[in-house]
């Protein structure tokens, strides 16, 4: 037995009709396909109903059933399983004992997405795709344009980089105006299309969309890592800038260790700064949604303590620092990190695991 298969898989058929699915028959499928051509004349799938009764009426060397099976309007992962269990429906209802392959009509390579959720239930001997003539003409190809405009995701995938390599030209006889350099602006316009390219090519859209509502989200649910984070940013940028400033002095050796330890030397106080104002803003964040540990308390004392030996080894390098100095701050570092670990790990076992805040009302009276 061979089984028609018309795929609708984003469901127009039940949307705009009162049909439902699965719908079973060469008779029905047909009466499916006036319906729908009924509700909405332009609708694609209105041909792939009338080819799968095309082709049950052509193939006379089997026994043929036409069915139409359909998915739903969300994703594509929802739309494939609703179609799969469609046909399982369609296949639940032949009453035969004879091997059943199917044939599946669609509209174009979106519905053939559900191929092999199709595959995993019965034969497919073939895949017809219904295009239809006058999408060769003119005429149809401002309807085409038309509907792909319509799409919002296309839309905003296929305009935005035209729109912006059509921008590249005036933006350049601007500049041209004001007597600046036409380069500067084609070099600026080429690398933010450039960006754009590389974050829908490397599907980074939607790791920026998540970091985006994550920042709204704490924006509205007082997250203060927001603004530590931002602080600690700030001073890092500085920090980088006041090391470069210090690269460019004159040096006292051209040796490789000694630029490396000017750009320590130059950096390191911002560095840390931005690591203590973090470690705050999180230690702070943890406490608020009580799940404060005592031992988030040693974040602040490691940042000191890993700043202080970075900064007197690359001051002893430099020579502004002597060797007593050095040894007195490694010394001292060591002691922070060792001293504040064992006062949080006491805290942790005297006071409990963590420094929620209790509620007054689990006391005991």
């Amino acid at each position: 037995m061979l089984v028609v298969l018309c795929v609708d898989l984003d469901d127009d058929l039940g949307r705009k009709t009162d049909v439902q699915t699965p719908v079973i028959g060469q008779s029905d499928v047909e009466a499916a396909a006036v319906a729908l051509a009924t509700a909405d004349p332009e609708d694609s799938d209105v041909n792939v109903l009338f080819e799968g009764v095309h082709l049950g009426e052509t193939i006379e060397d089997e026994t043929v059933t036409v069915a139409a099976v359909t998915g739903t309007d969300g994703g594509d992962v929802a739309a494939n399983r609703a179609v799969g269990e469609e046909v399982d429906t369609v296949l639940a209802s032949l009453s035969t004992a004879e091997d059943v392959h199917a044939i599946v009509v669609t509209d174009g390579a979106q519905d053939e997405s559900v191929i092999p959720v199709i595959r995993s239930r019965v034969p497919i001997d073939s895949v017809r795709r219904v295009v239809v003539r006058q999408a060769q003409d003119l005429e149809s190809m401002y309807y085409t344009i038309k509907q792909v405009l319509a799409d919002p995701e296309t839309r905003g995938t296929l305009l935005i980089p035209i729109g912006m390599l059509l921008l590249i030209y005036p933006l350049v006889e601007i500049t041209r105006q004001f007597e600046q350099i036409p380069n500067l602006t084609l070099g600026v316009a080429s690398g933010i299309l450039g960006a754009y390219l590389l974050v829908r090519g490397l599907g980074l859209d939607r790791t920026l969309d998540t970091a985006v509502e994550r920042i709204r989200r704490g924006l509205f649910t007082g997250r203060i890592t927001v603004v530590t984070y931002v602080v600690a940013l700030a001073l890092v940028l500085i920090g980088s800038v006041n090391g470069a400033e210090d690269l460019a002095m004159p040096q006292t050796t051209a040796e490789t260790i000694n630029t490396g330890a000017r750009l320590v030397y130059g950096t390191i106080v911002w560095i840390a700064g931005a690591g203590i104002i973090a470690s705050l803003g999180h230690i702070a964040d943890e406490y608020l949604r009580d799940r404060f540990r005592w031992r988030h308390l040693n974040a602040p004392f490691y940042v000191v303590a890993i700043a202080a030996v970075l900064y007197s080894v690359a001051g002893y390098v430099l020579e502004a620092l002597s060797p007593t100095a050095l040894a007195i701050t490694l010394t001292a570092s060591t002691l922070l990190g060792v001293f504040s670990t064992l006062v949080f790990a006491i805290a942790e076992s005297k006071l409990g695991t963590d420094g929620a805040r209790s509620d007054p009302r689990d006391a005991s009276p």
